[in-house]
């Protein structure tokens, strides 16, 4: 992406395609990092979503949570069924856009930049591993802060205060690690709030601190990243992947079924005409 349509990005929100209803970015991952980055050295006030089948099932559900994802500034494909999805609908060169690169990515972008970045959430062993990682492999990224929350919901005290904290950080990208629907319906909250770009991480701080084990890069490709974390924690996911896969799939086919039926009427209009 050129300098200048990073630019022009800043001001509208990004291309996106929909899926089972819910608009996700589409545009490389390269490309989504830059207008991130330029949100942030901007000192706009971002919310993005890093989507997975688990998510858009969520939003299918809960009209609420819908409304989040569609007012969200950036949704990106996380999961390689979105990825297959944005590819069946068009957009051919579409890359997966997962939690971990991002972080790492953003990390390495911000130091060349000068943009300072915040940890939210999770907990303080492991927000104390992330830092040591962070300082052996980005020795000089400008940590604005490291803060858990509480499990609990905030006082309206503690919430102005832990806004003011963050405002007064500098910090121009803030990660969230609070779990999905939370940490997305906590950065709609305080769009307009906070004054950075605020990103929704989920399980990447855990895996970043060592905590958990990434799946390898043939299982990522191949989709089954499921599969690897199920193994990993079978009593906490089995219920979620059993109640959203299924959902997905059958909405997915419906919307490629929908779409294939669209293309052949037009192509026969268009024979006709």
């Amino acid at each position: 992406m050129t300098p200048v349509m990073t630019q022009v990005m800043t001001q509208v929100n990004p291309p996106s395609q929909p899926v089972i209803g819910f608009p996700v970015t589409a545009l490389p991952f390269e490309s989504q990092m830059a207008v991130i980055l330029e949100w942030a050295k901007q000192g706009l006030s971002k919310t993005v979503c890093i989507a997975n089948v688990h998510m858009l099932v969520e939003a299918y559900r809960n009209s609420s949570f819908a409304s989040v994802l569609q007012k969200a500034d950036m949704v990106t494909p996380d999961g390689m069924p979105l990825v297959w999805m944005l590819r069946l609908l068009g957009v051919r060169k579409q890359d997966r856009v997962a939690g971990l690169d991002v972080l790492q990515a953003l990390c390495e972008q911000s130091t060349k930049a000068g943009v300072k970045v915040f940890f939210l959430g999770s907990q303080s062993v492991v927000l104390d591993k992330m830092r040591q990682r962070l300082n052996e492999e980005f020795p000089k990224l400008q940590i604005a802060g490291m803060e858990p929350l509480p499990f609990r919901p905030m006082t309206p005290e503690e919430d102005e205060a832990l806004v003011e904290m963050l405002n007064q950080s500098g910090a121009g990208i803030v990660f969230v690690c609070l779990g999905c629907p939370k940490q997305e319906i906590w950065m709609a909250n305080h769009k307009d709030r906070v004054n950075a770009v605020m990103i929704g991480l989920g399980g990447a701080f855990p895996v970043y601190a060592g905590l958990h084990k990434r799946a390898p890069g043939f299982v990522r490709s191949a989709g089954f990243e499921w599969l690897y974390r199920l193994l990993q924690e079978p009593r906490r996911l089995w219920g979620r992947y059993s109640s959203t896969i299924p959902v997905f799939i059958w909405l997915a086919c419906k919307q490629l079924l929908t779409a294939q039926r669209q293309q052949l009427l037009e192509d026969y209009n268009d024979a006709t005409i």
